[in-house]
């Protein structure tokens, strides 16, 4: 059994995961003879050792891989690729070549499943084993599919929510699920046999300055500028002075840059011991940082230094200098 699990969905991307491990069955047994690899640093001959080991105290063996596809997208401009480029990308590989017919005869006890972040439609890897494998794809939702998700995850917890909750956790939270799911549980915990309400929302999510500047990033990152305004303004009516947030926007936006870059040699523990931050902030601004890519990060940075400038000088008004910020560094 061969997965390929992607997408910038991380939540969604575990739950189908735990679904996988539930099929399998036994499920004490199966941490036995399962485990996970860093496909940035792993050679075929390592994958095929481990594919190739006899489960131990149980019916399979799993065989779990992070970021193996992404080691190659192609590394061009999406727009500037030809179909040269796609042609010469596939001869890239090496000795991932022979992955797709080692996978065509691996052991019928081991599951292997590949998990990625966002990627392109060129991807030669992909394309290689996209045949042999059952692919599922979780793009972050947004609008009415996050508003559903929200429903069916408080009926699944076993409590009810009203439309104006919804609409209200949906635009502060936007769509990192793991996030959404934190504050779901809270909710509930806090209204126990009751229904959740928008007053509930406003109580317990509110507008905490921590959130907000993560509901911020995320709204300016996913392009859904009308909700970074109207959370700008949260802060201007909580008497947040412009430098402050502006320091968090720029905060947030350097972890963006500097968890991008640590993704592609550290797991998410390693990361989150070699930054000194708790995994709340490691994994929220891992779902952000697959949304930008370093020109994007450039960009961001030259505009904060010039809003700077802008605010400390009094060239525009500081809410002025902020809202034109926010709209130039949203991703269409």
């Amino acid at each position: 059994m061969f997965y390929i699990l992607y997408g910038q969905d991380d939540f969604s991307i575990n739950q189908a995961v735990d679904r996988i491990r539930a099929d399998l069955g036994e499920p004490q047994t199966l941490s036995v003879s399962a485990t996970r690899l860093d496909g940035q640093k792993l050679s075929l001959r390592e994958l095929e050792e481990n594919c190739g080991a006899a489960p131990f105290l149980s019916s399979y063996r799993l065989v779990i891989v992070d970021g193996l596809l992404g080691k190659f997208e192609p590394k061009l401009d999406k727009k500037r690729l030809s179909k040269r480029a796609v042609s010469k990308s596939t001869s890239g590989l090496g000795e991932w070549e022979e992955l797709a017919p080692y996978i065509k005869q691996m052991p019928s006890t081991t599951v292997l499943i590949l998990i990625d972040g966002k990627l392109g439609a060129n991807n030669p890897l992909m394309g290689k084993l996209s045949p042999l494998a059952r692919i599922s794809v979780f793009p972050l939702l947004r609008g009415k599919k996050l508003a559903d998700w929200v429903r069916q995850r408080v009926t699944e917890e076993g409590g009810s929510i009203t439309s104006g909750a919804v609409d209200l956790l949906v635009e502060l939270i936007g769509g990192n699920l793991w996030t959404m799911n934190n504050e779901i549980v809270k909710l509930l915990t806090y209204v126990s046999t009751c229904s959740i309400k928008e007053g509930d929302v406003r109580q317990l999510v509110g507008y905490a300055h921590e959130v907000n500047v993560f509901a911020l990033a995320d709204a300016i990152v996913e392009g859904r500028i009308e909700t970074a305004q109207k959370i700008l303004h949260h802060f201007y009516q909580e008497g947040a002075p412009a430098t402050y947030i502006l320091a968090m926007i720029t905060r947030q936006f350097r972890l963006i840059a500097q968890i991008r870059e640590l993704s592609s040699k550290l797991s998410r523990q390693q990361i989150q011991g070699k930054l000194r931050l708790n995994s709340f902030v490691v994994s929220r601004t891992l779902s952000q940082a697959n949304l930008y890519d370093l020109e994007h990060i450039k960009r961001a940075y030259g505009r904060l230094l010039e809003t700077d400038l802008v605010v400390k000088t009094g060239k525009y008004n500081d809410q002025l200098a902020l809202e034109l910020l926010v709209a130039e560094l949203g991703i269409s």
